[in-house]
């Protein structure tokens, strides 16, 4: 999210400082406020009105989908718009080393973000199924393989092939539901946390929902930082100032949608809104940040570029991975009322993420 981006400068300016920087300080620091405002509403409302009334209104569950897939699109268009082309162009910016322009280094730091996320995700579920396994629980790290046509997603709903053929004794009654507590067991594969409080796997257990929300706000809160860094010391404040406000708003609904989706036990019921809250703050952090250090930082400088664009990149590459696999694999392709669901369904779905990604991806003209 370059300056460059907005209007183009010869070679000889556009690795200097900005040299209006110390205008409009008062409504740079009140640029501040609002943004947190804007930020803290996408992000915390799906969260609270999910679970709450507000103003005595029940919010029909049809908005909450709307919200989901809306953010879903938001969240791809942000990966490939709003990171992987602004680390290109830093990355091969002039004002760099000869040599970052002999090879595509945004692209090759991005593949390594992809496998690394892979691996360390793939690990963590080898390690999880292992120690389940130990106390003779069935885990489906994402809810595949199973033949009774398995599903992932707050719509699916999994079952084991010997789904209540044995009873098992269970050991954490506070992190899966479902539980018989008279008895002290529960069905093979039986305890789900989707959101139509359906049996299901233990893949959507409590720890498991962290880590994959973990993942996500990781890379789109790197990219929140350097957003606000950026607003803070570009001299064409204002209309950079119009656009990140709805780039937050609408990047929030996408966060936001994913955290109100998370079906956790009481003592985990805090993790949606303290992610609610790191996204709303990481923006004006890098804000305020940027507006300490403006005398002395170079937003065009080899430094900021380098920085930025390996942050960039790095954060593409986990939120494409996130994007593709969480989002669109297992919300469509692996999602059994998607693939078995009415057409009707499955066209509204589609039709709000693509409306997502296509405004977030406009967004991307000016930002």
């Amino acid at each position: 999210m370059r300056a460059h981006r907005l209007y183009a400068r010869d070679d000889a300016s556009e690795c200097s400082p900005d040299s209006d920087v110390d205008r409009l300080t008062g409504l740079r620091i009140g640029a501040i406020f609002i943004v947190l405002g804007t930020s803290l509403f996408g992000a915390l409302f799906p969260v609270i009105a999910r679970r709450h009334r507000i103003l005595g209104l029940v919010i029909p569950e049809t908005a909450f989908r709307v919200a989901k897939y809306f953010g879903s699109g938001v969240i791809i268009a942000t990966a490939f718009i709003h990171l992987l082309d602004p680390a290109t162009q830093e990355l091969g910016s002039p004002c760099l080393a000869a040599g970052w322009q002999d090879y595509p280094y945004a692209m090759a730091i991005c593949l390594g973000s992809i496998f690394m996320i892979f691996i360390v995700e793939l690990i963590a579920f080898r390690w999880g199924t292992a120690v389940l396994a130990k106390v003779g629980a069935q885990h489906d790290a994402h809810g595949h393989g199973f033949p009774s046509g398995s599903a992932h997603g707050p719509e699916g709903q999994s079952r084991g092939p010997n789904a209540g053929a044995n009873k098992l004794e269970y050991v954490d009654v506070d992190d899966i539901r479902g539980v018989d507590k008279s008895s002290g067991d529960v069905e093979k594969g039986s305890a789900q946390l989707s959101s139509d409080h359906q049996p299901g796997p233990l893949s959507d257990s409590a720890i498991a929902q962290i880590i994959g929300i973990a993942i996500l706000e990781f890379g789109v809160l790197l990219h929140s930082v350097f957003v606000g860094l950026t607003l803070a010391v570009d001299e064409e404040f204002k209309i950079l100032f119009v656009v990140i406000v709805f780039h937050q708003t609408f990047e929030g609904l996408g966060v936001g949608s994913r955290l109100a989706y998370m079906e956790l036990p009481k003592k985990y019921a805090y993790v949606p809104v303290v992610g609610a809250i790191l996204f709303a703050i990481t923006t004006p952090v890098g804000m305020a940040a940027g507006l300490g250090v403006r005398s002395t930082y170079n937003p065009n400088g080899a430094t900021a570029n380098i920085v930025s664009g390996v942050l960039d990149a790095f954060s593409a590459g986990i939120l494409i991975y996130t994007a593709l696999v969480e989002l669109l694999a297992h919300e469509f392709v692996f999602n059994k009322d998607m693939i078995e669901g009415s057409n009707t369904n499955l066209a509204f779905a589609l039709v709000c993420m693509m409306f997502g990604a296509g405004l977030m991806a406009l967004l991307g003209k000016w930002a």
